[in-house]
């Protein structure tokens, strides 16, 4: 997994409350377990027009947003199904933060095994970033985890919150199976040692 240390990136704002896993990737894509090619299908119902044109109505479709790498979302984002299609849709496509003033449990925590940071925020800072998001490529955001804050374009700090050990991992990219991998020498220290102790296993 990709470490998160600093992320400065044109921010998409997305104003829309209980943004499901269904709508962040439909059950259509979730016939693959390949982390890779699901940016295609993020929030497809709302890029794509039913010939399967772009909608150009659609933030992420608008020449500003193409190559944003944050989003800016309403209240409850990442509700519904327990789907972890849905960050490796969002990171397929370069999305690596999420800021909302609130996300589903499930979600949120999917978001941190796979390198994406979600920041919660209060509605009035929401209210700030989404401001700041809606101005376009000449409003970049800069996420700053080590310190804790997102930084506007024009000089406004918002600090946030963050579990220390989900810190820890996104700061040295640890998944899962990467905090297992930590304790490589203490695993084989102890197989070695039933080993020894059961020569006739």
């Amino acid at each position: 997994m990709d470490k998160f240390t600093t992320l400065s990136g044109v921010a998409a704002p997305l104003p829309i409350i209980n943004v499901d896993t269904d709508m962040i990737i439909p059950k259509d894509y979730l016939k693959t377990i390949k982390r890779t090619g699901l940016g295609t299908g993020l929030f497809s119902e709302m890029r794509y027009n039913e010939d399967g044109s772009d909608n150009e109505d659609f933030v992420l479709n608008k020449p500003a947003y193409r190559d944003a790498k944050i989003i800016v979302a309403g209240d409850n984002f990442g509700c519904g199904s327990s789907r972890e299609h849905a960050p490796w849709a969002l990171l397929d496509f370069g999305i690596r933060c999420v800021i909302s003033t609130s996300f589903a449990d499930i979600f949120y925590n999917n978001c941190f095994k796979n390198g994406i940071l979600p920041i919660v925020v209060s509605q009035e800072d929401l209210d700030k970033l989404m401001d700041d998001a809606e101005r376009g490529a000449n409003a970049t955001l800069t996420v700053d985890l080590e310190a804790q804050e997102v930084r506007g374009p024009d000089g406004g700090v918002v600090r946030f919150e963050i579990d220390p050990f989900k810190k820890h991992c996104l700061l040295n990219g640890l998944d899962d199976i990467g905090l297992t991998m930590e304790k490589a020498p203490k695993i084989d220290a102890f197989e070695s040692a039933l080993d020894d102790s059961r020569p006739w296993a």
